[in-house]
């Protein structure tokens, strides 16, 4: 999946419940999303419960800011991670540094579209 899909009404849910504390928060997740996604990739082959547990919550912290696409990477990395089939997570996660950039650059441009 090299396209990136920002799903707007998660991010106008999460700007109607954080208020003015969204767009801080937003730039936040995004930080977030490039440690998060550097943790997968670096604990990837080496340490299966990290590889796990920063998928996990990447693709958890994409998903409730909009970053659909993100997710699903995410998810699939961790699924695959799951099920013992680390050759398909090693396929999935090439796509983590191009879906990360694009969806902070599609999160960022959607805020200042605001």
């Amino acid at each position: 999946m090299n396209t990136v899909v920002i799903d707007e009404s998660a991010l106008e849910s999460m700007e109607s419940l954080l208020g003015e504390q969204f767009s801080d928060t937003l730039v936040f997740c995004c930080a977030e999303f490039e440690r998060l996604a550097a943790e997968t990739l670096n604990t990837l082959g080496q340490d299966l419960e990290a590889s796990i547990r920063h998928a996990h919550s990447l693709k958890s912290n994409a998903s409730q800011f909009g970053a659909t696409s993100l997710s699903d990477v995410a998810r699939e990395i961790e699924h695959s991670l799951n099920n013992g089939e680390q050759a398909k997570a090693i396929e999935a996660s090439k796509q983590l540094e191009q879906q990360v950039s694009g969806s902070k650059e599609a999160l960022t441009n959607w805020l200042a579209s605001r």
